[in-house]
């Protein structure tokens, strides 16, 4: 081998990032793509087959029952509530950690951390052990009429445990490498607080806020566990999408459960083609401010 084909090579190697061959690229490609398509791919396929299996007309009569409305419709009451409390919880916890020294700092990071630990159906029974009829806030709850475990507001409020870390964990990192720098400059220019936030700290976390946005309302719209314990599986009144793909599913009505299955299939797919712009709309803002020329002072007159 001439020393310029070895040059070469190295040259490639070195700006690919590894000195290793191309076949061991190509083998964890494959490798990948393999995983991919067994365990991702092919379940999805698989579900949309099952779903047409029986014609269209099965299919849409699945999905015009009562019950499945009152899934559909409890499903986005659910995530309409949950993701904006998510948001604002997000957005101040983000900004608290990322911007202040405090006391309980890292205690506080462990606490948004919490519901990834715990299992969501503990989630669901520490609601109930709350807020049931037996537990602690039960006599005073059912004194005063308000029911909350087998209802609505428990949904909601299991649902907003289970998916409350995403936004503020999106937000903590990108906000502490962004600094402080530019919130002081303007501040010292004379700013209030909330013209800060919506003219200079709002638009630098835009796509990130997006972002944990989508993946909070995707985990909101499919929560399972925690949504399980508080409902009470009332068929046409507590049941969510997940929860009646089960109970269709476990009456043999296939069809119907596929159906079902499938609008949360398609939300996914929604979810992840909104996340693939955002991500794609923030390269494109870092490029561009990259590539932007520093300004020149203007000369004074």
């Amino acid at each position: 081998m001439s020393a310029s084909t070895a040059s070469t090579r190295d040259l490639r190697r070195a700006k690919a990032g590894t000195t290793e061959a191309p076949w061991v690229k190509w083998t964890l490609i494959g490798i990948a793509l393999v995983f991919l398509l067994l365990f991702l791919v092919l379940p999805l396929a698989a579900v949309f087959a099952e779903t047409l299996r029986k014609g269209a007309d099965a299919y849409l009569a699945g999905l015009r029952e009562p019950d499945a409305w009152s899934a559909i419709k409890l499903t986005l009451i659910t995530a309409a509530i949950a993701v904006p409390l998510n948001l604002v919880f997000g957005v101040a916890a983000a900004w608290c950690i990322a911007k202040f020294d405090f006391k309980g700092k890292a205690f506080l990071i462990t606490l948004i951390d919490l519901p990834f630990s715990i299992s969501p159906v503990v989630a669901g029974l520490m609601y109930v052990l709350v807020f049931g009829a037996q537990g602690w806030l039960g006599p005073w709850l059912a004194a005063h009429d308000i029911k909350i475990i087998f209802a609505v507001p428990g949904i909601v409020l299991a649902t907003v445990f289970v998916t409350f870390p995403f936004i503020a964990r999106e937000l903590i990192p990108l906000m502490q490498a962004q600094g402080n720098d530019e919130e002081q400059a303007a501040i010292v220019l004379g700013a209030s607080g909330w013209q800060t936030f919506w003219h200079v700290t709002l638009p630098n976390i835009k796509w990130g806020l997006l972002y944990g946005v989508i993946l909070c309302n995707a985990r909101a719209m499919g929560e399972f566990g925690a949504v399980s314990v508080v409902s009470g599986h009332i068929r046409g009144q507590t049941n969510t999408i997940p929860l009646h793909v089960e109970i269709l599913y476990n009456e043999y009505q296939s069809v119907a459960a596929f159906a079902a299955a499938s609008l949360l299939a398609l939300l996914a797919l929604v979810t992840l083609v909104i996340k693939s712009v955002a991500e794609w709309k923030a390269e494109q803002q870092l490029k561009a401010a990259a590539a932007m020329p520093p300004e020149r002072p203007t000369p004074a007159t």
